[in-house]
């Protein structure tokens, strides 16, 4: 939609000029004509609806309204920098009073005692008086003479400084000296999606959608225009994942595994510590079909804490070991790598492999034997953090790579790892963030996906409880019980330190509240957070690990990598402070072992709304898919771990990842159906679709088609 007039500059708009041109620019990055119509209002105001005053109360506070009033007093209140204009009005239902800051002198003299105005703004009330800062304000007279597009007014997203030099109004009437100067141009909207497309899926046409989402003429012709344009983003987003699957698919370039030998079979026979689930056995499967195909396999694993995808990490990478390939695993963090180290030589004893590990803390003696391992092949699979993707890590034949956690790494970081063989290895990238279905096929669209969704038998649910402050000696009562009969406790916090801004708790007066309301002195305590050194943050950990401590107090820096059986309660402070699938990590560190185990939610007594159903949904389930879906739906996609490093810049200006499902579904049919039409858009029904697909390419120089 960059054609003729839409290209040209904002400032040629009547109402911008220069000085607000560069302001527009600096701001919120408006440059053109068709800049400034692309941004949608995120909400509408009907300007043909009048409140009252007494209509305001806590619920409609800080909504825009629309006041009716006559003014009956003006009056300056402080001095120098808090000299602010006072105006009160009255509507025959209440007083309020408007309140300036900026400009008041101009304020003043457009303002008259006794004529009545149409006020516009946010109302707020304090000490029991309604007030407005800085309203739009119009002679009735005026206002109700002013032709309009719309009844609806859109409001726009704006910053401070743009919103004290272009208020609402302003913003309002340059975007109608926009669309007039496009509407006028014959070839500024055609249209990318062709007649056939729109028409079997309902849709109008672009030129009447952006007119409608700026000015409805009706509830239903905004829900019209708010359709067509989200299905325009996200029929952009599907075409872009799309072309990278069938690109991907049809190439032959993986290695093939075809061998299921010796180092798989005694493990699984003979030494599987415990039964395989279902889901267990069907991924292995899924993987092992993945191996064979000639393909280069690029899967995502999903599975809950606990749900056993280090076994089947451990097994897939037998299979490479058993073609004569090396495998690899690379974690977040120095204890989450060695525990997987030690956990895998225990797997692999009587096995005739070798396994060696590298982390950035690696003493001279392991980080030789380990590179000079993996090159020559003695060394069949390592395992590490960051430190493997070090240029001198060079392997002889590595053929398939395991990364853990892999949110916390970057798209880069990752990438570096396959390159590590002239023919990219097989890629398995795993987390224990459940994420729904419907968002993984968008963010991980060109990775096959497989899903953990059963627990080992015998791992008993664990049992979460909401509690307040005034439940806060129960609680510490509760842990000293604990403790008593020789288990272990985390207690986490959002916070290091006090801040002023935020009214949470924090770690340091948690500590010493710990130190000095529990009655036993003899309760041993270590302390874990994000600002210690790493060797320091892994020494607490590792002494919680070995028993030596009884209580972890800790940020959620230990949501990832601290297993230990021996833990049975998770104490979360201002658990409202987070976000579902960061509790239902969190809440994963305990239950590891044979005792039942508890976590334990405190919060203040106020809860949002949104806050009180996060936390009711930690108590009434276990079930990480299930919290997955809700979180999605209270926080939106973007705060679903990885989907900000999963390399995929998708910029929709409209669309919602988590509200709008349905048509991501339906976009995602006719982009698999339009590309197995055209691969590469060339013929002429669809070459105009290059343009949304175009829209969602990846940003980076590296070419990331083939990796997650």
């Amino acid at each position: 939609m960059a054609n003729g007039v839409l290209s040209r500059e904002i400032k040629f708009v009547a109402g911008v000029g220069e000085v607000r041109a560069r302001l527009l620019e600096r701001e919120v990055g408006v440059r053109t004509v068709g800049d400034i119509l692309m941004r949608f209002p995120y909400r509408y105001i009907d300007r043909s609806r009048i409140a009252t005053i007494a209509e305001i109360d806590e619920t409609t506070e800080s909504s825009y309204i629309q006041l009716r009033c006559r003014i009956t007093g003006k009056s300056y209140t402080g001095e120098g920098s808090k000299r602010r204009f006072m105006v009160e009005v009255n509507d025959r239902t209440g007083v309020a009073e408007l309140l300036w800051f900026h400009g008041v002198k101009w304020i003043e003299k457009r303002l008259e005692v006794g004529r009545e105005y149409i006020i516009f703004g946010r109302p707020s009330i304090y000490r029991g008086r309604v007030s407005m800062v800085h309203p739009e304000v119009e002679l009735v007279e005026q206002a109700l003479s002013r032709k309009v597009e719309s009844s609806f007014q859109g409001i726009y997203s704006t910053t401070e400084k743009l919103s004290e030099a272009i208020g609402y109004k302003a913003m309002h009437t340059i975007v109608s000296n926009a669309w007039q100067l496009a509407a006028a141009d014959s070839t500024a909207f055609i249209d990318p999606l062709p007649d056939e497309l729109r028409q079997r899926n309902g849709l109008i046409s672009l030129k009447e959608a952006i007119y409608n989402i700026h000015f409805p003429q009706s509830s239903e012709k905004l829900r019209q225009a708010q359709y067509r344009l989200k299905y325009d983003e996200l029929l952009g987003v599907q075409l872009t994942i799309q072309a990278r699957r069938t690109s991907r698919h049809s190439r032959n370039n993986g290695f093939r595994f075809p061998r299921v030998g010796e180092a798989f079979n005694t493990f699984y026979h003979h030494k599987l510590p415990f039964p395989l689930t279902g889901a267990q056995q069907r991924v292995i499967k899924e993987i092992r079909s993945d191996m064979i195909s000639g393909r280069q396999m690029n899967r995502l694993l999903q599975g809950d804490v606990g749900s056993g995808k280090t076994m089947v990490a451990f097994m897939s990478m037998l299979l490479a070991v058993d073609n004569g390939f090396q495998a690899c695993i690379m974690a977040p963090t120095e204890i989450l790598a060695r525990q997987h180290y030690a956990s895998m030589c225990r797997f692999a004893e009587g096995l005739n492999i070798k396994i060696a590990i590298l982390t950035g803390s690696s003493k001279a003696r392991e980080r030789r034997e380990a590179l000079e391992g993996i090159l020559s092949a003695d060394v069949d699979i390592l395992i590490g953090t960051h430190a493997l993707i070090e240029e001198r890590v060079q392997f002889a034949n590595l053929g398939y790579v395991v990364i853990d956690e892999q949110h916390r790494f970057g798209v880069e970081q990752r990438a570096r790892l396959w390159t590590k063989n002239e023919q990219p290895p097989h890629i398995l990238v795993m987390t224990a963030t459940p994420i729904p279905r419907t968002l993984a096929m968008t963010l991980y669209g060109d990775l096959e996906v497989s899903v953990i969704d059963e627990l080992p038998p015998g791992r008993q649910p664990i049992r979460t409880y909401r509690y307040t402050d005034s439940l806060r000696l129960k609680m510490f009562g509760f842990l000293r019980g604990e403790i008593a009969k020789g288990r272990q406790v985390y207690i986490v916090y959002p916070l290091i330190k006090e801040s002023e801004a935020l009214d949470y708790k924090d770690l340091y007066d948690g500590y010493e509240s710990i130190s000095r309301d529990f009655p036993l002195p003899d309760y041993r305590i270590a302390v874990c957070h994000g600002k210690m050194k790493a060797e320091d943050k892994d020494a607490a950990m590792a002494q919680f690990k070995r028993g030596e401590a009884d209580i972890l107090i800790a940020t959620s820096v230990i949501e990832v990598g601290v297993d230990v059986p021996n833990a049975t309660v998770m104490v979360i402070e201002s658990a409202e402070r987070f976000g579902l699938s960061q509790l239902h990590q969190l809440r994963g560190r305990v239950g590891r072992g044979g005792e039942q185990s508890y976590c334990i939610l405190m919060s203040g007594d106020k809860l949002s709304k949104e806050g009180r159903a996060r936390l009711d949904a930690m108590c009434e389930t276990n079930d990480g898919f299930r919290l997955s879906e809700l979180d999605l739906k209270l926080r939106g996609a973007g705060d679903i771990h990885g989907t900000q490093q999963s390399g995929e810049a998708f910029d929709l200006r409209i669309a919602s990842l988590a509200g709008d499902i349905q048509i991501l579904e339906i976009t995602r049919e006719e982009a698999i159906r339009i590309l197995n039409d055209d691969p590469q858009l060339l013929s002429p029904r669809y070459r105009s679709l290059q343009e949304l697909r175009d829209r969602h390419r990846r940003r980076e120089h590296i070419d990331f088609s083939d990796i997650s």
